[in-house]
């Protein structure tokens, strides 16, 4: 038996955000019924980021969207919206991220919701909040990176702000809320009461932050400094970061200088005696360990560092990962299908409880794939 199976969510969230949390939640167990507009569905269906197409739709949509269920509901309709509350009478969670207001205006807000149900877990993500100026803003994870500070973390000094190359933001905004879900739930299950989950993607994207931000605080409000020399964090002291190497990359993390020195025959790194230098001469030691790794290959120095407990890593790409024992030992690959027999293969959900893995072989469903199936589970037809 999985977690969280007889739990119903109703989600109306679309995107990344909501759409990722709903996912993990399918994935532990739950019924996550996806309600979507008749005609378009979720804009992910059709929100590419790449020129691959499945059965005419986003890989992103079947990737995060699999093992759902597909309720096409016209929320501006009278009577679909009175299917949609009979639906949410008999559910245990709701979710969504839309801009504050428009569940108001929809007729869906939390007072509504709770009257129709007083016992649900309402849950929803917002870009900035529900109050403040910036409220009525998109919720777009590069916007969200942009503003946030993050993109002053990542490359060296010299170079612009640079952001992640994944949806951070939309990715740790749909785990947050995720895990309100499963406190509520809880609660729920100790006192029978609901509650009202809220969580925004610029608080998200702050708590990521959180141990460069307790620094920022505490140190006068001094700004992080990237380093000019192979940056890997903002105020982490060399050796921190990734170096080239006579065939790939290698990466540091952190490590005593001096005996970096001895075991890597680096004449140059010896004078940094004072640990204190590691933090303010920090450019000057990377740059200098630098032009020596520079000289061997990576599995050279690999073979230096590793049995002495030096905190490295080659640095791989997707293929050469793939390679990789430790990758297949994982089993991270997993096999659905859609509604129309396509084998797609996307990553399984990463968590396990007592030793097992939570699995499902159904892919993403079709838009109002699910309309008759839900409308006769909750008696809304004979």
């Amino acid at each position: 038996m999985k977690p969280l199976q007889d739990i119903v969510v109703v989600d109306f969230s679309q995107f990344l955000s909501g759409p990722s949390a709903a996912l993990r939640l399918a994935d532990m167990g739950a019924q996550v019924i996806k309600i979507e507009r008749p005609g378009t569905g979720d804009i992910c269906r059709q929100l590419y980021v790449s020129d691959i197409m499945i059965e005419g739709e986003s890989t992103i949509f079947h990737a995060i969207n699999r093992n759902k269920q597909s309720y096409a509901a016209d929320l501006k309709k009278q009577d679909d919206l009175e299917k949609v509350k009979q639906i949410l009478a008999k559910a245990d969670v709701m979710l969504h991220n839309f801009r504050p207001g428009v569940m108001e205006r929809i007729g869906l807000d939390y007072a509504t919701v709770k009257a129709i149900n007083p016992n649900i877990v309402y849950a929803e993500v917002t870009g900035y909040g529900s109050e403040g100026p910036w409220k009525d803003l998109p919720g777009q994870d590069l916007l969200l990176q942009a503003v946030s500070g993050v993109t002053w973390l990542t490359n060296n000094n010299q170079d612009d702000p640079t952001p992640m190359g994944v949806a951070v933001v939309d990715i740790l905004a749909g785990t947050h809320v995720a895990q309100g879900i499963l406190a509520a739930l809880y609660k729920k299950a100790m006192t029978g009461e609901g509650s009202s989950v809220q969580v925004s993607m610029l608080e998200s994207i702050l708590d990521f932050q959180f141990e460069v931000l307790t620094c920022y605080y505490n140190d006068g409000k001094q700004l992080p400094v990237r380093s000019s020399v192979n940056n890997g964090h903002a105020y982490i002291s060399a050796p921190y970061g990734i170096y080239k190497t006579t065939d790939g990359f290698l990466s540091l993390a952190m490590g005593n200088i001096l005996a970096l020195a001895e075991l890597l025959g680096c004449v140059g790194l010896k004078k940094y005696v004072d640990s204190a230098d590691w933090f303010t001469k920090r450019d000057e030691i990377k740059e200098v360990l630098a032009q020596h790794l520079a000289t061997n290959s990576t599995d050279h120095w690999l073979a230096i560092l590793e049995p002495a407990d030096i905190w490295c890593a080659k640095v791989m790409n997707y293929e050469h990962l793939m390679q990789e024992m430790a990758y297949k030992t994982l089993n991270m690959e997993l096999k659905v299908k859609t509604s129309n027999g396509l084998s797609i293969k996307t990553t399984r959900c990463p968590i396990r409880i007592d030793g097992e893995f939570f699995t499902s072989e159904v892919g993403a469903p079709l838009l109002g794939e699910h309309n008759l199936q839900i409308e006769k589970q909750f008696g809304l037809i004979s």
